[in-house]
């Protein structure tokens, strides 16, 4: 990457213009729902390298479908019952007026996934879904300047080692161009190195973001360590138990299926930084999105975008992690429980 490209001013995904996220979660149940919006209607696509994912509309974002823009896109813990998150996101935005027209109505398009955290130490014995509030939480909440770590759709995320969370990161290319990462890190593998201090994806890490701890001096580390995830939830880790759920955004101005290709690219910076990533029993996916309304750019500028929205995804990988709060009844402690400053 260029010496001179820099993280944006909030090293957040919404330092993409034109972008806003919004959390909202239930610290008894420990789970919640995390809600990206445009201010106008933006272009997305979607790529699945997961065994086992948990969507609702990503069908409408492959390259050839005709649907070319989303209004807003939802990452939500719940497993199955979290997609309900986008039914209350859709209410808020069709009370705005937002949506696509047929005739007299309005109807948003609001593609999301989900991610499995209903074995994670909450209270899971609620009479009514809550992830239809928990959406609409979500959207009304929507700003800038978010939380990352124990928020939103990471509140109840848990990795391999330590405890998950939300993480986010952005990048000014040194033509001014800004890309950014929102990432929910729920995943089967881990995002540290043996030993719990190093980040696989500390080669990519800028200015202390996620500790400082630089990468692991060892060699020869091919063997995946025992999952403290399986062993906390008493081996009931199953298919659905894992998911790393990703956006990834540029103000570059992207066709879709650029936005499907950036989507494709971004898994790169995933699987660099959990390990093993992509397999059988994650859902792993990431959403593709342009703020852009001009002219598409050229292979060579996309070319350099698509790289370093890897770049980016890798960094709130570990960013989410790092910035993971402890709470009642966790399952697994923080990295920062595990790794206390001096």
């Amino acid at each position: 990457m260029d010496a001179v490209s820099k993280t944006g001013p909030l090293n957040l995904i919404t330092d993409v213009a034109g972008l806003k996220v919004g959390n909202a979660q239930d610290d008894k149940i420990k789970t919640g729902s995390t809600v990206l919006i445009g201010d106008k209607p933006f272009t997305a696509s979607v790529h699945v390298m997961g065994g086992a994912p948990g969507t609702k509309e990503t069908d409408l974002l492959a390259p050839d479908k005709t649907v070319q823009e989303v209004d807003a896109l939802v990452l939500s813990g719940g497993s199955a019952f979290g997609l309900d998150a986008c039914s209350g996101v859709m209410d808020g935005l069709r009370a705005m007026g937002r949506g696509f027209a047929i005739g007299q109505m309005n109807i948003p398009v609001v593609p999301g996934a989900i991610v499995f955290d209903l074995i994670n130490g909450g209270d899971k014995g609620w009479d009514e879904n809550p992830y239809r509030a928990l959406g609409k939480q979500a959207l009304d909440a929507a700003t800038s300047d978010f939380l990352i770590g124990s928020a939103g759709a990471g509140t109840g995320a848990n990795a391999a080692m330590q405890k998950g969370g939300l993480g986010s990161a952005s990048l000014v290319l040194p033509d001014g161009t800004t890309v950014g990462a929102l990432v929910v890190v729920n995943a089967l593998g881990s995002v540290t190195t043996p030993g719990d201090t190093h980040f696989w994806a500390a080669p990519f890490e800028m200015d202390a973001e996620f500790g400082g701890a630089g990468p692991d001096p060892k060699a020869g580390q091919v063997q995946p360590q025992p999952s403290r995830k399986e062993r906390a939830m008493m081996l009931q880790a199953t298919a659905a138990s894992n998911t790393t759920i990703a956006i990834v955004a540029t103000d570059a101005t992207l066709t879709k299926t650029q936005c499907h290709r950036l989507a494709v690219t971004a898994h790169d910076g995933m699987a660099r930084a959990i390990v093993p990533a992509h397999t059988p029993l994650d859902g792993d996916l990431v959403f593709g999105v342009s703020t852009g309304k001009d002219a598409p750019v050229d292979q060579s500028q996309f070319r350099d975008i698509a790289a370093a929205t890897a770049v980016c995804l890798s960094r709130a990988i570990a960013r989410g992690v790092y910035a993971a709060t402890p709470a009642e009844g966790d399952l697994l402690p923080t990295y920062q429980e595990m790794n206390p400053k001096p």
